[in-house]
């Protein structure tokens, strides 16, 4: 009996800690803080010499742009939107065609993970 109090009472204080830990995780997600990390994107996508510099670029770009949004005080899904399809645009120009589907499951996953959501609603 002692053994079964302890473990509702582990249970209880574990759920509670974690949804107290809930909002800052939620609070962390409302402004855009990744930078690419560009070797890794590089080792990724398999990107040729003359591709270096101009993926590099847009992703310089993009982040610019994902934290402008993300501080922006109007129409914020919106200019998030315009960012993310402005660098799928960029990125579609630069990369061949495997490339560019490896690079859309990349930002797929990562936005998903970041708790954005660009489903028009």
């Amino acid at each position: 009996m002692k053994r079964v109090g302890m473990v509702a009472m582990l249970a209880i204080g574990l759920s509670t800690s974690l949804m107290a830990q809930e909002p800052k995780v939620k609070e962390r997600n409302k402004e855009w803080f990744t930078t690419i990390n560009r070797t890794q994107l590089s080792k990724y996508l398999r990107l040729k010499s003359g591709q270096g510099e101009e993926v590099a670029a847009i992703c310089d770009y993009f982040e610019e742009q994902m934290r402008s949004a993300s501080r922006a005080r109007s129409r914020k899904a919106e200019r998030m939107r315009r960012a993310v399809y402005g660098n799928l645009k960029l990125m579609k120009r630069t990369l061949d065609e495997k490339q560019y589907s490896d690079y859309l499951r990349l930002m797929e996953t990562t936005l998903r993970n970041k708790g954005i959501d660009l489903a028009q609603r």
